[in-house]
């Protein structure tokens, strides 16, 4: 056994205690700041989403540099179809798009404009469409019919442009119902 013995808990010892304790403290000063959050789960504040700023700014760098001044793709100037998909696009996905299978979220005519008009339409469109998050969208650029000797400028310049933004994954034209070699069916990165 000990030779101490238990204490009692009487309002002395209690008394006692206190002002040893007040004694102790004396010379401390509380924490500035507001008090901490309580580790329940539901009492934390949420954390916003995060946000991946320059990703959208990298995205809007890229259609910048494409509608630079570029020589037109001969191979783009003809009435032929336009195909295109970026290396890993599997073939399944190119058929689905060629068949109209994705939802067209959003569409731009650029009938009637200049070459200079349709690709800051353009430009614009596509900022919208990649802010918007937006799959699949069409593209009306005429089958250039009016356009003489020069033929389809505009789908020319389509095809050029969508080359180079780097979130288009793959285009093809459309469908007969939807404007078959004079529109294209664009499946962007989301």
């Amino acid at each position: 056994m000990s030779p101490r013995s238990p204490k009692s808990v009487s309002g002395s010892d209690t008394a006692e205690d206190t002002s040893l304790f007040r004694e102790a403290v004396r010379d401390v000063k509380p924490l500035e700041g507001p008090a901490p959050a309580a580790d329940h789960p539901s009492r934390r504040p949420r954390r916003p989403r995060p946000a991946a700023h320059f990703s959208r700014a990298d995205r809007l760098a890229v259609l910048e540099e494409s509608l630079r001044d570029d020589a037109i793709d001969p191979a783009l100037a003809s009435g032929e179809e336009l195909v295109f998909h970026r290396a890993g696009i599997q073939s399944p996905v190119l058929r689905r798009l060629r068949r109209g299978d994705y939802r067209v979220q959003g569409e731009i005519d650029l009938h009637g404009l200049t070459v200079a008009e349709a690709k800051q339409a353009l430009r614009d469109f596509l900022a919208e469409a990649l802010t918007r998050q937006w799959r699949c969208v069409r593209i009306i650029h005429g089958k250039g019919l009016r356009s003489g000797h020069r033929g389809p400028v505009l789908k020319g310049m389509v095809g050029t442009v969508l080359r180079k933004v780097g979130p288009v994954l793959a285009y093809v034209s459309a469908r007969q119902v939807d404007g078959g070699t004079g529109a294209v069916y664009v499946l962007l990165s989301s």
